[in-house]
């Protein structure tokens, strides 16, 4: 009886490190190592390449906090921005003209968007109101 058993245990001995490998080596070959990158991941490689310029990124935030506040916070924001940061100033009618727009568009009137009026970079807010108007 310890014969066979004493057997039994030299052949797993022998055997099992043998699947244990040849499985190991068959997993591993049916990874695809060398994947082609999606065109998914090559977007957003792409876009984490290419970073958003300052003055786009003040604007797309002043956007924002206009649509959920109001365009006196947002213009208030933009001049505090200007003079925290003065190159942003070239951009501040450009700013300035969009969250006019962005206004009418929150509210569906001119009128309304016009109250928030500001002297902020001149008066491009108001074009931007009568812009989108």
């Amino acid at each position: 009886m310890n014969q066979a058993l004493l057997s039994i245990g030299r052949s797993l001995a022998v055997a099992l490190p043998v699947v244990l490998v040849l499985s190991g080596t068959l997993a591993v070959t049916r990874v695809p190592w060398v994947a082609a990158p999606s065109e998914a991941q090559m977007l957003t490689a792409s876009a984490e390449q290419k970073q958003q310029a300052p003055q786009d990124v003040l604007k797309d935030r002043l956007v924002t906090t206009l649509r959920q506040q109001d365009p006196s916070t947002a213009l208030t924001g933009l001049q505090e921005a200007v003079t925290r940061e003065p190159s942003l100033a070239p951009h501040c009618a450009e700013i300035a003209r969009a969250l006019g727009e962005a206004a009418v568009e929150k509210y569906g009137s001119a009128q309304r968007a016009q109250q928030h009026a500001r002297p902020v970079c001149d008066t491009a807010y108001a074009s931007g109101v009568a812009a989108a108007n």
